[in-house]
């Protein structure tokens, strides 16, 4: 199951952003006067109407220096004055400094953003780094469900968002292909199929031929389906806590699975091989890919190193039978109340349980074996676990083993926490009935409405069926991921498919349809032998969409070092704003004449550049046409 794929990062732009600068010449500004350039911050203006950007530094340096703070401002702006990327610098209020860019330069910037093919004027990382994300968790057995969607949305994000940055990144399913489970589906097996299981029982002692060997493949694939697996799971996981003898059976046959029984590891190798088929197709409607298929059981090799190193260190010590690591500090505690009512100052995190009472590897252990084992393979600076917030305690005590042992550096190893989708009694999501919607089920709803609302738009009415079907799958994705990720990812959001289907407002769907919109424009300009000409900036509209374009930069740098995908949905959504009002107040192929018409298309060319290139960041295709 291991591989380790190509997965180079593109070379980030070099181009810094008019923010950047700006920042730059008012920070030497702020220097040439004596002051920490530090303060010399500068951020988008509170009134747009006044200003483009604005520093607010003059007031702590004033203090600082027990100056007039406004006398500072004025010294700072003349200092500026001379700079040609700005039109203006004025003083306003207590010591505020108002800047305005040029035209020129905002022109400039704009046509940079056109002519960046791969990063539409977003700059890079200083210094690249080795990232792994472990994010969806898919299991073998049971079906992919919406409790899976927010983990794989926005672990997706997050890795096209890092490689985008230039880290080099591998994005890792983490497939749960260990432990209990599976000797409760070995169980579940020879109970449906006695006969097969003990001839086949009976082949292996004897031992296998090459033919014997296929001859049991095709058998296995005739008897275990996913469909089989998917029922077998929860009617054994529902028998084992009823019955002891059963429970038993299947505690001796993980026992056995894991000690290399190989009659066992076939049968599993058949359970694995079946669902990972199934999640791939469910993972590629979402269009979420995964540079590693690694599971649990990858890590199991490693586990007697581990277990003899933590041993050796002093950091696995016996607790009631069982073996654990302390994790707390000196002093970290919490109330915790006994089951006779007494209450005592309890460790807080609890010890990380590595080996139950009756012997077991526990989910701990194998996160923690894996830890060990990137660090081997991969040798990662940062690995981002995209795990629902509560896990939290989980991963602290993970993390803070890992360590004490010194499997990771400190501050390496990151939980990303993200809320619930909830229904609309503020629940997570169900079905109707009460239960758990599997994903599958799910993007057939969303492809069901996103026909529904193109029909009513009268979208892709002239195109054929197979296209249709294509783009409609494309505007439920697009509904769902960006429905999710437009939230804050700590945050819970409650699901309403009406909502996020709709063609208005804070929608995939809206993004989609803006940015065919532009691709339309582009083909009518190259049937009307319209050509791109260099960008002017003259009108109001065309400001607002350079400025706009200029900020991708530091949303998609926000969005990074926040862990926040959310901040590029949030610019995806101001692009299609911004084009939107400059489409209406500037016609780009009735303009008077043709330097306009070319300045304007080439602007919108930028636009949709970078549109496209944020909605790839959130995992989100575009089509063609609608």
């Amino acid at each position: 199951m291991r591989a380790f794929p190509s997965n180079k990062p593109i070379p980030p732009s070099k181009m810094p952003d008019l923010k950047s600068v700006l920042g730059e010449a008012v920070g030497a500004a702020f220097a040439a006067e004596g002051v920490d350039q530090a303060l010399a911050r500068v951020t988008p203006s509170d009134r747009p109407d006044l200003a483009d950007f604005q520093s607010n530094g003059a007031l702590a340096a004033a203090k600082a220096l027990k100056a007039n703070p406004r006398e500072l401002a004025a010294k700072i702006a003349e200092r500026l004055k001379g700079d040609p990327n700005l039109a203006s610098v004025e003083v306003a209020g207590p010591g505020f400094i108002n800047l305005k860019l040029s035209d020129a330069a905002l022109a400039r910037r704009a046509a940079e953003v056109a002519a960046d093919g791969d990063h539409a004027g977003a700059a890079g990382v200083a210094a690249p780094r080795k990232v792994v994300i472990d994010y969806a968790g898919p299991n073998v057995a049971k079906p992919m469900h919406v409790g899976h969607l927010r983990s794989s949305i926005i672990g997706e994000s997050l890795k096209r968002l890092f490689r985008f940055r230039g880290d080099q990144v591998w994005g890792d399913a983490h497939f749960g292909d260990w432990g209990f489970q599976m000797g409760l589906l070995i169980v579940a097996f020879q109970q449906r199929h006695p006969e097969e299981f003990l001839k086949a029982e009976r082949a292996y002692h004897l031992g296998l031929t090459e033919a014997d060997i296929d001859d049991l493949e095709r058998e296995y694939q005739r008897l275990i389906t996913l469909n089989d697996l998917e029922a077998w799971y929860p009617e054994a996981a529902a028998k084992a806590k009823e019955d002891s003898a059963f429970r038993d059976r299947a505690r001796r046959a993980t026992a056995e699975l894991q000690a290399g029984n190989r009659h066992y590891r076939d049968i599993w190798e058949h359970f694995v091989s079946v669902s990972r088929v199934a999640l791939e197709r469910e993972f590629g409607a979402l269009s979420v890919t995964f540079d590693l298929w690694n599971g649990e059981s990858d890590a199991d090799p490693l586990m007697p190193e581990m277990l003899d190193h933590l041993k050796a260190t002093g950091l696995l010590v016996e607790d009631d039978g069982a073996q654990v690591v302390h994790v707390a500090r000196p002093g970290e505690t919490r109330k915790k109340k006994l089951a006779d009512g007494s209450v005592i100052e309890a460790p807080s995190p609890p010890p990380l349980l590595v080996v139950s009472s009756e012997g077991s590897a526990m989910y701990g252990t194998t996160d923690l074996a894996t830890i060990l084992d990137r660090r081997k393979s991969i040798d990662p600076d940062l690995i981002l676990y995209v795990v629902d917030e509560r896990q939290a305690e989980h991963f602290e005590q993970v993390f803070r083993a890992a360590y004490l042992a010194g499997y990771a550096a400190e501050g390496s190893l990151e939980h990303l926490g993200f809320g619930t989708m909830n229904g609309s009694d503020g629940k997570p999501f169900k079905t109707r009935a009460g239960g758990v919607l599997k994903l599958h089920d799910l993007i057939a709803m969303a492809t069901d409405k996103a026909r529904e609302r193109l029909r009513e738009a009268r979208l892709g009415d002239d195109l054929p069926a197979e296209e249709f079907e294509a783009i409609a799958h494309k505007v439920a994705i697009a509904a769902l991921k960006f429905a999710d990720l437009s939230n804050a990812r700590t945050t819970s959001y409650v699901f309403d498919l009406d909502r996020f289907t709709s063609f208005e407002g804070k929608t995939g769907p809206y993004l989609l349809y803006q940015a065919v919109r532009i691709k339309s424009l582009l083909r009518r300009a190259a049937e009307q032998g319209v050509v791109e000409c260099p960008i002017a900036i003259v009108e109001p509209a065309e400001r607002d969409l350079a400025l706009t374009l200029d900020a991708f930069s530091t949303a998609a740098s926000d969005a990074y070092d926040k862990r926040m995908p959310h901040l590029v949905a949030e610019h995806a959504y101001r692009i299609a704003q911004s084009f939107s009002k400059f489409y209406a107040a500037c016609p780009v192929l009735a303009a008077p004449d043709e330097a306009t018409r070319g300045s304007r298309l080439a602007l919108s060319a930028a636009a949709l550049r970078q549109l496209e290139t944020a909605l790839n960041l959130l995992g989100i295709d575009t089509p063609e046409r609608m």
